[in-house]
């Protein structure tokens, strides 16, 4: 008779997890669909500082806006990892529970129970899962699981 699988392990919320998070869970976009709106929001505010009777304040504002999208988009990462360090989740040692049933990830801040038959997608990334369920997204890095975790994980996806 077969043992139930069941696997705990534990990890802090630290900046390299936050980076290897937005790394394999951030949606790869092309240039020019990342510098659109930038550009054209500069080369609106640019015409109107230009061509327009327009106040100059409100067309430098115009400007200034697409500057700053450009930029924005440019240090994404680092924006996204620094606001996740200055949150109250920061350092805050998360603990891991996989069995046959459900994935169970807890804290001080935060318990969340995803049973596997309300999970919509296990996705394998390069270093860790992307789990998709109920409409939101959480992964889980491979420095957390031992291999018959990640075997286990990997057999879930046959399913």
């Amino acid at each position: 008779m077969t043992q139930p699988f069941s696997y705990q392990s534990s990890f802090i919320l630290d900046k390299s997890h936050f980076g290897e998070c937005f790394d394999e869970s951030v949606q790869v976009q092309t240039p020019i669909t990342l510098y659109r709106k930038g550009a054209l929001l500069m080369l609106v505010g640019a015409a109107l500082v230009m061509f327009s009777e327009l106040n100059p304040y409100a067309a430098w504002f115009i400007f200034s806006l697409g500057i700053l999208e450009i930029v924005s988009n440019h240090y994404k990462k680092s924006w996204w990892v620094a606001r996740q360090m200055l949150s109250k989740v920061a350092k805050a040692e998360i603990r891991l529970d996989i069995n046959e049933d459900s994935i169970h990830i807890s804290s001080f801040y935060n318990d969340n129970n995803m049973q596997f038959s309300d999970i919509e997608l296990i996705t394998p990334t390069d270093n860790g899962w992307l789990i998709s369920h109920k409409n939101n997204r959480h992964y889980i890095s491979n420095r957390c699981l031992n291999d018959s975790a990640k075997a286990f994980l990997h057999a879930k996806i046959s399913h």
